[in-house]
């Protein structure tokens, strides 16, 4: 534990944020996953549902600068594909 007042803050600050990121990326992980059931069954409004939801969770963790900008347009590439290859 750092003995510096801004040095323990900036701990703290770091931590909240890593909890932030962590509860950011799992729901990523959840709409993705989703998503891919959706392709998966062959459901084309279903998927085009959760298309539209993947796309904004990425949108909005790039923003906020979980993921950067060019990995969230890798992942909405990657989503889009699945779906016009449906």
């Amino acid at each position: 534990m750092p003995n510096i007042k801004s040095a323990k803050k900036r701990v703290l600050v770091a931590e909240t944020r890593r909890q932030r990121n962590a509860i950011v990326k799992s729901q990523i992980k959840t709409q993705i996953r989703k998503y891919d059931e959706a392709v998966a069954s062959g459901d084309r409004e279903q998927a085009q549902a959760q298309l539209v939801q993947s796309i904004k969770t990425l949108d909005k963790s790039a923003s906020k600068g979980v993921l950067s900008k060019n990995c969230a347009a890798r992942r909405k590439s990657n989503l889009y594909k699945a779906f016009n290859q449906m």
